[in-house]
């Protein structure tokens, strides 16, 4: 039988020398916590404690039993016309209750859940996103070129804390140019190919600030100002990689008039690169020259695993669409909308997930045209919770947790039965028009490692039908089963 490595992470909180506030309990709290961690940089992140710890000795669940009490629910008009849900009990990888668990069906933004698997199997935890400046082919030229780090900041205001920042960028652009000021800045976005938008978007999704266009050089996920609403209402730029280059030409004194796309130049001692190349007066008092291509300075995010940690939360489609574009660089693959997809179903194949139940247009779920099963979804939870994979239990670090932070922070408040859950269920929501998705883990009252997923579809109305999500998985918690 496995040890469930969701059960470590359950019982952190008993583990850890600091109070930990998300969510309302910040409130019951206070302001400040009495003791906090030392200051770092970019400290490599722990993983979020919650509030209950269970064992892996809980009794095993009965099938029979667990039907009897969410039959009804997983009925409920509440839920629409096409309710699939799986439920697996994670120290047996035994399915213990199933409702077309295996049919396809549209997952909203419970997708992200497979591009942090994909993505922490790919990259692993501490890979960090690069954003680079080089010198221009001309005298005065600096070109940024875009790593794909969707959670760049322009300064200390950041809506990601410990976001890689542009104004420390431009410090070191300044001083590794010595006396010479830049007059152009080149934007370099070739990292990501293909459209920027995906198939299945809305029109107005953009304009709802539910996403931006998708391109490898951004600052706040393409948000005019460093501020996240749970259900959109956002307003992004309409040129994410341009804004991100005025926003930089503004910190080397450079006018925005002279910012433009282009590629950069490759550096001297690249085979590619011209014997013949020009080079660049780096002040006037200094013999040292660069030449086209040299680095100039560079920043990093911090480690994936954290930025995996802020899109859960947050279920930030932008930084999904970032986080799943480095599946299909990892590969190998074009970084588009299909090469993303395409490396995402080959390393659930790799990882021996049932990719033929798993068909995606984008990474975030935002595209209605995105299908998966529950029965995907519950085995891909199940793999990444049975611990043979350290990374893939990183997964767990960014689920939002039940009545106390993320999506999740404001449900399982009402009715009463539904609050026996709060601390206890760790989910992925997922809401699109006429579609409402749950899928995460939960323990039992009986100490039961459970993973689910439920996948309703035509629902009148989305409140109504995330209560109805919630009671089937507040009645799994409570249920004596």
């Amino acid at each position: 039988m496995l040890v469930s490595a969701v059960v470590v992470l359950l019982a952190a909180v008993a583990a850890v020398g600091f109070v930990v506030r998300p969510g309302p309990v910040a409130g019951w709290l206070g302001a400040e916590a009495t003791t906090s961690p030392s200051p770092s940089l970019t400290p490599d992140p722990t993983p979020t404690p919650v509030l209950a710890a269970a064992t892996a000795d809980g009794a095993a669940p009965d099938g029979a039993a667990i039907k009897a009490a969410l039959d009804p629910l997983v009925s409920a008009g509440a839920l629409g016309s096409e309710v699939n849900v799986s439920v697996m009990d994670v120290a047996t990888e035994s399915v213990i209750y199933a409702k077309n668990a295996e049919t396809m069906i549209t997952p909203a933004s419970t997708t992200k859940l497979l591009t942090a698997l994909t993505a922490l199997s790919a990259r692993g935890p501490a890979y960090r996103l690069e954003t680079r400046v080089v010198a221009g082919a001309n005298p005065g030229e600096v070109v940024i070129i875009g790593g794909g780090d969707a959670s760049l900041s322009v300064g200390a205001k950041s809506l990601f804390p410990g976001a890689a920042r542009l104004d420390e960028l431009a410090e070191q652009v300044k001083e590794a140019l010595g006396g010479t000021a830049p007059t152009k800045v080149l934007v370099d976005i070739s990292l990501f190919t293909g459209t920027e938008t995906a198939t299945g978007w809305g029109s107005g999704d953009i304009g709802d600030g539910q996403v931006a266009r998708i391109q490898s050089l951004m600052t706040n996920a393409g948000r005019v100002s460093p501020v996240h609403n749970e259900y959109g209402g956002d307003p992004r730029y309409s040129d994410p990689a341009l804004s991100a280059g005025r926003e930089f030409a503004k910190l080397l004194g450079v006018p925005t008039s002279q910012v433009s796309e282009g590629v950069a130049p490759q550096a001297a001692g690249d085979p590619a690169a011209s014997a013949a190349a020009p080079t660049v007066s780096a002040g006037p008092e200094s013999a040292s020259t660069v030449t086209p291509g040299t680095e100039l300075g560079k920043v990093e995010s911090p480690p994936l695993v954290q930025v995996i940690e802020w899109m859960l939360q947050m279920s930030d489609n932008v930084l999904a669409e970032a986080i799943g574009r480095q599946v299909a660089l990892a590969a190998g693959k074009p970084a588009s909308f299909e090469g993303t997809a395409d490396a995402m179903n080959d390393k659930l194949v790799e990882l021996g997930l049932p990719a033929n139940e798993v068909y995606l247009y984008d990474a975030s779920g935002l595209s209605a045209k995105n299908t998966i099963s529950p029965n995907a979804l519950v085995q891909a939870l199940g793999l990444a919770a049975g611990g043979q994979n350290a990374a893939l239990t990183n997964l767990f670090n960014g689920l939002p947790v039940a009545g106390w932070s993320g999506t999740l922070r404001s449900r399982f408040v009402t009715p009463a039965p539904n609050q026996s859950a709060q601390g206890v269920v760790r989910a992925k929501t997922g809401t699109l028009s006429g579609v409402n998705t749950l899928a995460g883990v939960l323990v039992t009252k009986d100490g039961r490692v459970l993973a689910f997923a439920i996948m309703a579809k035509g629902g009148p109305d989305a409140q109504t039908a995330k209560s109805a999500l919630d009671r089937v998985a507040a009645r799994l918690v409570a249920c004596g089963c």
